[in-house]
């Protein structure tokens, strides 16, 4: 259990203040501008205007300025209510479809008469999404209220929130049947690489705006990790003169404190946010016995956004991340009486300028730059025999330097975008292996079929009084194993992996259908090269009156293999030393979903899907002995199906609640290319990405606005991931305690 304590610092947080009209997008986000006007067309001062969306949770307030402007800023993709109301004047409503980064400009006219008591979510258009992607939308306001563990930050926030998410340990994800093939949108800056707690450092949840959860077609802007797009717009400090912000401190069980502050302040020109978390604990990963044994971790985190509107055309932003986090390796009873104390150390800094500049009133042009820095560091047990299987060390570094860069276009029914991406990841891989069990690679078989554990046996042509050769005995790896007095494999190398990508899509608006058209050029430079044109295309159709949306989509995508130990993984500079080294290809991929969104009473939403993939090079990763240290790995192909679902009961008398839900088919086919010490099944397999069904519920109860007394429940439902060497009855018998609760 982790209590909270949550203190105001200055007032409430208020994203919309009185603006000039300034609304550039910023980081991927959208803008809603414009003038309110009295009957005679004069401007109305100090008029309030709202803007909703109760199905993400957003809802925000503004008041028009001396020139009678207003502007909502950092608006992800969706429809939005706006409802504007000033005394002796009718209440005036509108809907509002946010599509694109240009700017909405509204010319808005009051007429005269008796404001109206409006509820904000009596219209069915605001709970339906026309859009052809199937996704999820989260707000800041939601986050916040969602309870999570401290160490598991955004990806929880993800697992709970997103239909097809499977959660696996260490708050390790799987996305929509496959492995890790997770592409972050930061303020419209790409991450690709691995972003849970044992490979790198995330942003604190603190500092997210909104978050939307793409686990359909992912519109041709996205490439690289398709399987689920998390596009993240940050908070911003811009708008805010009176500095605003929170602070939070918790304490709870395995002696974890944990501390989040943010603060936000600015004028129309210039802002700044920034947020600090930390915690430290007894039970960082997840143990393997139900006793936390060698388990303390920490992290530190600082974010950073700084904005600048020096005219009504440009805008700069800079966002900065600096964070660090080490942890022990979490024992079972037999390592702990061993004496095991392996440990890993991870920092992360990332630097990620933007520019914006809107043209005359329907283009905008963005441009993003990028240089993210991973250093991990694992170190092993002082004595290297207390190691279970192998004392094994790691040093690697992950640098990815880039830049995108887009044009987007808004005219009539069409919102036009056409840009590119150019990056480059430099790895530095170090790593030392030695073997600490004599029957890994022992020459001899005992007459039970066993390794031999005599560790004075180093050739086959020992095997005698009842021992046989072991046809697996590799002589190349006898120098590196301790038990035999050998020394341990160093290996170092480096490379880099360049990327290249052109795309261009529209959503276009027709009558009663909404298409989503796109085309990406993928260029894959690394210790292989690959390119692919993909085309995607989704529509969605809502016929009047019924308060419902069909849609379908189909989309090819080029998969990149993982960056982590791609090198070591892939044989660079080992000479065939556990095995062929066979250089890992590029997945391929055809993908289609269908589904139904369906509002009922204006009250709820129900959204359904059906998805198929169909890959050759199927992702997966290899964990080596156990460690958190893994080696990608590409499967000859796969075969992934499924369906998803949520309900939404949008806020009604401080109640509100979300339920997701999925049920995953995964099946992986070998030969698999990759990994280290990779044990391959016989045949066709399912991978542990494949559940059968699981469901989080999420219900949140605000009992006081004025004082912000809320309370929120979550629970989660996982009928349990395959383990794909249990492959029966007999085989679940025969684990020991300690590897069933592994």
């Amino acid at each position: 259990m982790n209590v909270r304590l949550r203190v105001a610092l200055v007032g409430i947080l208020a994203l919309g203040v009185a603006s000039a009209a300034r609304g550039q997008e910023l980081g991927g986000a959208g803008t809603i501008q414009g003038t309110i006007k009295d009957p005679t067309g004069g401007v109305m001062q100090a008029v309030e205007v709202k803007l909703t969306n109760p199905v993400s949770g957003l809802a925000r307030t503004t008041t028009t300025d001396a020139a009678g402007k207003f502007v909502f800023r950092n608006l992800p993709p969706n429809p939005y209510h706006i409802t504007v109301d000033a005394q002796g004047f009718k209440t005036f409503e509108r809907d509002v479809d946010v599509r694109s980064a240009v700017p909405i400009i509204l010319d808005l006219a009051l007429e005269v008469g008796v404001t109206e008591a409006v509820s904000v979510v009596g219209h069915a258009e605001d709970l339906l999404e026309h859009d052809p992607t199937a996704h999820t939308d989260i707000d800041a306001s939601r986050i916040d209220k969602m309870p999570i563990e401290a160490q598991a930050g955004l990806n929880q926030v993800i697992t709970l929130a997103s239909p097809g998410v499977v959660a696996d340990s260490n708050g390790f994800f799987h996305p929509v049947g496959d492995h890790a093939q997770t592409q972050f949108s930061i303020d419209n800056q790409p991450v690709t690489d691995q972003q849970s707690r044992v490979y790198s450092n995330q942003i604190s949840p603190d500092a997210v705006q909104s978050m939307e959860l793409i686990t359909g077609v992912a519109p041709a802007e996205y490439g690289d990790k398709s399987s689920l797009v998390v596009h993240i717009v940050t908070k911003s400090g811009l708008d805010q003169p009176k500095p605003t912000g929170s602070a939070s401190f918790g304490y709870g069980s395995f002696k974890t404190p944990t501390g989040d502050v943010n603060i936000g302040g600015g004028s129309h020109t210039v802002g700044d946010f920034a947020s600090f978390s930390g915690l430290r604990t007894q039970r960082y990963l997840d143990p393997p016995e139900f006793e936390a044994l060698h388990d303390a971790g920490h992290n530190a985190s600082f974010f950073n956004r700084f904005d600048v509107h020096p005219n009504a055309t440009d805008s700069f932003h800079l966002n900065l991340h600096v964070a660090q986090s080490g942890f022990d390796v979490p024992n079972t009873f037999d390592q702990q009486d061993a004496g095991q104390a392996q440990h890993q150390d991870i920092k992360t800094v990332n630097v990620a300028p933007g520019y914006t500049r809107v043209i005359g009133s329907k283009t905008l042009f963005s441009a993003n730059g990028f240089v993210r820095r991973d250093h991990l560091t694992y170190t092993p047990s002082p004595d290297p025999l207390s190691d279970e299987s192998g004392s094994v060390s790691q040093d690697r570094t992950l640098t990815n330097v880039g830049v995108k860069a887009d044009v987007a276009y808004s005219t009539g029914s069409h919102n036009l975008k056409l840009g590119g991406t150019i990056s480059a990841t430099k790895l530095d891989e170090a790593f030392t292996l030695g073997f600490t069990d004599p029957t890994i690679n022992s020459p001899c078989l005992t007459a039970d079929g066993d390794p031999s554990d005599n560790a004075a046996l180093r050739s086959a042509t020992q095997c005698r009084g009842g021992l046989t050769a072991n046809p697996d005995f590799n002589p190349d790896l006898l120098p590196f194993d301790l038990t035999r007095a050998g020394s341990p494999l160093s290996y170092h190398q480096t490379g880099t992996i360049k990327e290249q990508a052109a795309y261009v899509q529209d959503d276009i608006k027709a009558g009663i259908a909404t298409l989503k058209v796109g085309l990406r050029l993928d260029h894959y430079d690394g210790l292989t090269t690959s390119t692919l044109l993909q085309p995607r295309v989704g529509v969605s159709i809502a016929p009047p009156g019924t308060g419902t949306v069909l849609r379908a989509s189909y989309g090819r995508t080029m998969e990149t293999p993982y960056n982590e130990n791609l090198l070591l993984s892939s044989g660079v500079g080992l000479n065939g030393l556990f095995g062929e080294g066979q250089i890992l290809e590029p997945g391929k991929r055809h993908q289609i979903e269908l589904g139904i969104q369906q509002g009922v009473s204006n009250w709820v939403v129900f959204d359904f899907g059906y998805f198929n993939k169909r890959t050759d090079n199927g992702y997966d990763f290899n964990v080596l002995f156990g460690t958190p240290i893994v080696f990608p790995v590409a499967w000859d192909h796969s075969r992934i199906d499924g369906f998803t679902g949520r309900i939404n009961f949008v806020e009604h008398g401080g109640f509100s609640a979300f339920f997701v839900m999925a049920h995953t088919n995964a099946i992986y086919s070998p030969p698999g290319v990759g990994g280290l010490l990779l044990e391959a099944p016989a045949g066709d397999f399912r991978i542990d990405h494949d559940q059968k069904f699981n469901s989080t519920t999420n219900v949140q109860y605000v009992f006081s606005r004025p004082l912000g007394a809320w309370a929120a429940l979550s629970w989660r439902y996982d009928s349990g991931l395959v383990a794909g060497s249990v492959g029966s009855l007999a085989d679940a018998l025969g684990l020991t305690g300690d590897q069933q609760a592994a």
